[in-house]
């Protein structure tokens, strides 16, 4: 962990090794103007190692502290990631689960442990997920934010909140482990490499997960990569994710969510009409 890499050379062993043909998307979560800081100090981190094209997850009125159209500086700030290549997603509304209680324990474990109350979109009623979902999209419409994606928090969907997704204009959402195109249903695989900081046990793990994950997913062709503010809270942590990232990006391409499903859509068009 922690390995040097000379940065003089990567971007020459890129250039070498990289054929297109394998990708990487980077997601940041929980963006919005409360984690707006720490979400900087991760884009800080992305810009050293290259600044790649990045999916931003954001979410308009997190935790109810307050909505994104209220904060100028906060829209400033993400159009100029916009304008130079980034993407915007809808992540929920609030990112706080406030359903129906758990109807067993394994549904508790996951809402209220595992995912510490924040899968906001698990057990929503389609009506109360339409509302929220056209809410953000309609917000993001006056932010002139053109939003391709909706990712739920906790990648927790429930069967009420996906009907009511596949009612919206959006294109794309995912879970832990593939990509979902809305009209069709189509599934692609994309694995997630994800961390969790809550806690000294589930950052110890999440150090020794980061430092292996690159040999582990070598052989997935489309990758996904999930930072998060918290991420930003411990720095031997943060530190796993900047060496990943490095040798992610020695041979995978980097895009945004909705470039690499065009890309997996484009390439699988000509297969179809051959086997047609």
């Amino acid at each position: 962990m922690n390995a040097v890499i000379d940065r003089s050379t990567l971007g020459a062993r890129a250039a070498e090794t990289r054929d297109g043909s394998r990708t990487l998307c980077i997601a940041i979560h929980d963006v919005a103007p409360a984690t707006w800081p720490r979400c900087a100090v991760l884009l800080d981190m992305l810009r050293t190692i290259g600044a790649p094209p990045t999916t931003l997850l954001v979410v308009p009125d997190y935790h109810r502290r307050g909505s994104v159209e209220t904060d100028l500086a906060f829209i400033r700030a993400i159009d100029a990631r916009i304008a130079r290549g980034d993407e915007v997603a809808l992540h929920g509304y609030y990112h706080i689960d406030d359903g129906p209680a758990a109807y067993s324990a394994i549904e508790w474990l996951q809402r209220r442990i595992l995912t510490a109350s924040e899968g906001e979109f698990a057990a929503l009623t389609e009506c109360d997920a339409e509302l929220r979902i056209g809410a953000g999209l309609r917000m993001f419409e006056r932010l002139t934010w053109d939003v391709a994606g909706f990712v739920a928090p906790a990648w927790l969907l429930g069967p009420g909140p996906r009907a009511a997704l596949a009612r919206t204009a959006i294109r794309y959402t995912s879970t832990h482990t593939y990509f979902e195109i809305v009209a069709t249903g189509q599934r692609i695989a994309a694995p997630v490499i994800s961390a969790s900081a809550r806690s000294r046990w589930r950052r110890w793990t999440s150090q020794r997960w980061l430092s292996a994950a690159d040999t582990v997913t070598r052989t997935k062709t489309l990758l996904r990569v999930a930072l998060h503010p918290a991420d930003t809270n411990d720095a031997d942590l943060l530190a796993s994710w900047r060496d990943l990232l490095e040798a992610l990006l020695v041979d995978r391409v980097a895009l945004t969510k909705s470039a690499a499903l065009q890309r997996v859509l484009a390439e699988s068009q000509p297969f179809a009409r051959a086997h047609a």
